[in-house]
């Protein structure tokens, strides 16, 4: 795997913006080529700190650190911009060099029987969409990049909670590839009804996501079903500027319509340690990103559930709409 920091650009924008300290975000896949990357902030005679805080992605900018650093910039490494954020941030998407024909090859088997394509991507494969849209065409597909609704930075782009512009597309395909991993790939299962095949680049592998949805979608009902037997219910909400889904003060008054006790618990970052802490509530509505309680499933000794699922379990919802709207 060959990555492409994009120091041009990066060298470029720093002499524009003229920051004298800069406080580092890199995800947690090239973290690990954070000598190579403090090069080019001393050439310039910029200080430069790395978080070692973790970065999931961009919904999560790091400006409570920056701040009490006296930092006057951000550097963002891995992801596309998701919000607008109140502090100046510079956004490096990072390319992955990849020869994407083998897995691309390996792909037409199992689309054989589908016509009209639904494409979307992970932000690293952005650069070869081009390419990747060729491909397909010239073996007989239709490619439909899945649109820019949400936060997604651009047309094709995918994130783990923003799947609108999969469903858009929906009624005009006949499947979805998703070019990524099995985070990206889970989400989009999740979120529409036309079968998913996920095109996982680092290990090399092409399979269809029907059975992983079925067991998904089991685990949240089990979930859900847990939460409406708890007597005492904690609301977790986080304060990271992109990690706000649902109101507080909204499930919390429909929690206590239900005769539940109930208790809101703001946190940096959510955890099975911190929740145990806890020890006196019976279930969680996390109200920051979904995909926690999704995807941490069996990490937690306690129910967790997501805004979505509250309204479910609450009865405001039924399970039926909720699988139509999507689940994450």
């Amino acid at each position: 795997m060959v990555l492409d920091f994009e120091k041009e650009k990066l060298e470029r924008e720093l002499k524009k913006l003229k920051p004298k300290r800069v406080l580092i975000q890199l995800a947690e896949g090239i973290k690990q080529n954070s000598t190579e990357l403090i090069e080019v902030f001393n050439k310039l005679g910029i200080e430069a700190i790395f978080s070692g805080e973790t970065s999931w992605g961009a919904c999560a900018p790091a400006v409570q650190e920056a701040e009490a650093l006296g930092a006057d910039l951000i550097v963002h490494f891995g992801h596309a911009e998701f919000l607008k954020i109140d502090f100046p941030i510079l956004y490096i998407e990072v390319r992955d060099i990849l020869n994407l024909t083998p897995l691309l090859e390996k792909s037409l088997k199992i689309l054989k029987k589908y016509n009209k394509i639904g494409f979307s991507y992970s932000i690293q494969h952005r650069h070869d969409i081009e390419k990747i849209e060729d491909f397909y065409k010239s073996h007989g597909k239709e490619v439909l990049l899945s649109k820019k609704l949400g936060h997604v930075a651009y047309e094709g782009h995918i994130v783990g909670c923003q799947y609108g512009g999969l469903k858009a597309i929906e009624s005009q395909v006949d499947c979805f590839v998703i070019l990524g991993n099995q985070f990206h790939g889970m989400g989009a299962v999740l979120s529409v009804e036309k079968p998913v095949i996920l095109l996982d680049v680092y290990n090399n592998d092409v399979r269809e996501l029907s059975g992983l949805r079925n067991k998904i979608i089991k685990q949240r009902a089990i979930s859900i079903e847990k939460f409406r037997q708890a007597k005492n219910v904690g609301v977790i909400m986080e304060i990271k500027p992109g990690q706000k889904f649902g109101s507080p003060s909204y499930i919390l008054e429909k929690i206590k319509e239900q005769g539940k006790n109930a208790i809101i618990i703001t946190m940096n970052e959510l955890s099975p340690d911190k929740i145990m802490n806890f020890y006196n509530i019976d279930a969680f509505v996390v109200l920051a990103c979904p995909r926690i309680p999704i995807d941490d499933f069996a990490k937690y000794p306690k129910t967790i559930i997501t805004f979505k699922e509250a309204l479910v379990a609450l009865g405001i919802k039924s399970w039926k709409e909720m699988l139509k709207i999507g689940l994450v």
